[in-house]
């Protein structure tokens, strides 16, 4: 196996889902990019598709048409073939992984505490770019939504947490936000665990997390981060299903040209991309 020519700053790619892949293609492209272009080795990951063989069409076409050589594909079908050392050997060469949408619990099945996640840790750890759109965004956290309901008011015990691969800590990642209204649902999930931040991300929308610490947004959306640390929540005593209070929670809403620093969980900077639209950058209190 050749050794991996990628060297740089432990980066993820993570995207809300529906991403452009047929016109300009603009968050896919800064990911080719930042895999090395036309020297990427791209390792795509379509496990959590119950179409893993149109999945890996589809992005194979588009990685190839943006510049990149074809993808090799690592598609364990259990935990056990997630052992498999060729499959193990792709990740470790790649300058780029890149997992597809589906089912989050596909994925927590298969990677978490297997050798092929930790290759994966270990891509990351390297300075691949490590990639994942609607549940490959998921379970780029330590703790990830693996199922519950939408809608905009938080309620009690109406979502569930599992086992993500790690790669960024103190977080939960939450996709396809606005266009399948999770607001209420990534809002229940920060108010009752107050350490963690929520991160919803929209469709053809993604953030590039550097160092696992700021993180910048690309895209057609927006990335809201939720803040329960001074909040006051009756998430402790709300009977099951009932709304949840939440008050005193801090909301950021960013863009396409924001950065932000999620150590200090503030704003860095703001370069507006679209200078004839409106300003959505806020930072409120729900």
């Amino acid at each position: 196996m050749a050794s991996p020519t990628k060297r740089g700053r432990p980066t993820l790619f993570v995207i809300g889902g529906a991403e452009d892949r047929v016109g300009k293609a603009t968050v896919l492209r800064r990911f080719v990019r930042l895999a090395g272009g036309r020297r990427a080795r791209i390792v795509l990951i379509p496990t959590a598709s119950s179409f893993p063989d149109e999945v890996t069409a589809s992005y194979t076409d588009v990685f190839t048409r943006l510049g990149a050589p074809a993808p090799s594909v690592v598609d364990p079908q259990d935990r056990t073939a997630a052992h498999d050392e060729e499959l193990v050997a792709l990740v470790d060469g790649a300058t780029g992984v890149f997992m597809s949408g589906g089912s989050q619990l596909k994925l927590s099945q298969r990677f978490p505490g297997t050798p092929l996640g930790e290759a994966i840790h270990r891509a990351h750890a390297r300075g691949a770019v490590v990639g994942g759109t609607s549940a490959g965004a998921s379970i780029m956290s330590q703790f990830m939504i693996s199922m519950g309901d939408e809608g905009i008011t938080p309620r009690q015990r109406h979502s569930q947490l599992s086992a993500g691969l790690g790669l960024v800590e103190g977080v939960i990642i939450d996709q396809h936000f606005a266009q399948r209204s999770r607001y209420g649902r990534l809002m229940s999930m920060v108010a009752a665990s107050p350490s963690l931040l929520g991160i919803g991300i929209d469709e053809d929308t993604a953030v590039e997390l550097v160092d696992g610490r700021t993180f910048t947004v690309h895209g057609s959306g927006a990335v809201f981060v939720l803040d329960c640390r001074t909040a006051q929540s009756d998430a402790p005593d709300a009977r099951r299903g009932a709304p949840l209070m939440v008050s005193g929670a801090v909301v950021h809403s960013l863009p396409a040209g924001a950065t932000f620093d999620l150590a200090e969980v503030r704003l860095v900077e703001f370069v507006e991309k679209h200078p004839d639209a409106a300003v959505a950058l806020a930072t409120a209190k729900a």
